[in-house]
């Protein structure tokens, strides 16, 4: 049941991922278009971030309820996964030992993901910035 939600996840982003990449191109070959598109685009990510959201809090429901039926099983293997990557945690210093291990530790996927609209909507909103000033 996990993967369908992981499977259904994947394609959204493919699917936001596409076309913001298609917006941004757009976007930046064009000086002609107007304030619409970067708001369009804007509109854009505050879906695909807002979608991630949801995902991510289905998944969190779904393990909870995994970790719970495990409390009863003799062995439990997501419980202890978990267990060894929130150990692992490292803080960020400008030091570059700890830097290199804090690069090098284990990030959740959905911590990751959400950078990437976040990112498209900063090129969006500087677009928009640019465009109302000029």
């Amino acid at each position: 049941m996990a993967d369908r939600v992981s499977a259904r996840r994947t394609i959204a982003n493919s699917f936001f991922l596409t076309i913001n990449t298609g917006l941004v191109a757009v976007i930046s070959g064009m000086d002609d278009l107007k304030w619409y598109l970067p708001v369009a685009g804007l509109l854009f990510c505050t879906t695909w971030w807002a979608l991630l959201k949801s995902y991510r809090d289905l998944n969190s429901a779904k393990f909870q309820i995994i970790l719970g039926m495990e409390e009863r099983l003799p062995v439990r293997v997501y419980a202890n996964e978990k267990r060894i990557y929130d150990s692992d945690a490292v803080r960020f210093t400008l030091r570059r030992r700890v830097i290199t291990k804090w690069m090098a530790q284990y990030r959740e996927l959905n911590r990751v993901e959400r950078i990437v609209p976040s990112v498209f909507g900063a090129i969006y909103l500087a677009e928009l910035v640019r465009r109302v000033i000029a």
